[in-house]
């Protein structure tokens, strides 16, 4: 039987600051090996890094303003315009964050900020809403809180001796 190559990739994931190279494993016949992969909507690279995911996500976003910018010239009102903002623009900017927040540099998440200061600068978003990096820690706060509070978790105890 024959796989799939087209829907089969493999990753392998390295540390790219270690100082000796490990050899890789020998490659898996109609596999394709990649160095960048999407997952579930969230790109990571082959040494755990959401670069490529965040430039990605913010030149969406990037158009994504541009429509909010023609909606404002047709007349939309700036209230809807921002709630509109949130609801596509930023829940875009944030999808999955628990996932690939903590892969994130310090470059990628200037870009995040000032992709939001972009915002506030044409009116869609108030200086004084919560910026990217807390609206990350309280989606990881709001996850870890869901999985606690879960009665699958709660079945979970521990091993009586």
């Amino acid at each position: 039987m024959r796989l799939n190559s087209a829907k089969s990739t493999e990753i392998t994931f390295t540390n790219c600051k270690r100082k000796h190279a490990v050899g890789l494993p020998p490659q898996i016949p109609d596999i394709r090996r990649v160095t960048i992969i999407k997952m579930l909507g969230v790109t990571m690279t082959n040494h755990l890094s959401a670069g490529e995911h965040v430039r990605g996500v913010i030149g969406k976003c990037a158009q994504s303003l541009h429509a909010l910018k023609l909606l404002r010239q047709h007349g939309m009102s700036e209230d809807s315009l921002r709630h509109v903002y949130k609801a596509v623009v930023l829940s875009k900017l944030l999808y999955a964050s628990p996932a690939w927040w903590g892969f994130t540099n310090a470059a990628d998440k200037q870009r995040l900020e000032a992709s939001v200061r972009r915002a506030i600068w044409l009116g869609l978003y108030t200086a004084d809403d919560p910026k990217p990096s807390q609206l990350a820690v309280d989606m990881d706060d709001n996850l870890f809180a869901n999985i606690l509070s879960s009665p699958c978790f709660a079945q979970i105890s521990p091993r009586q001796n």
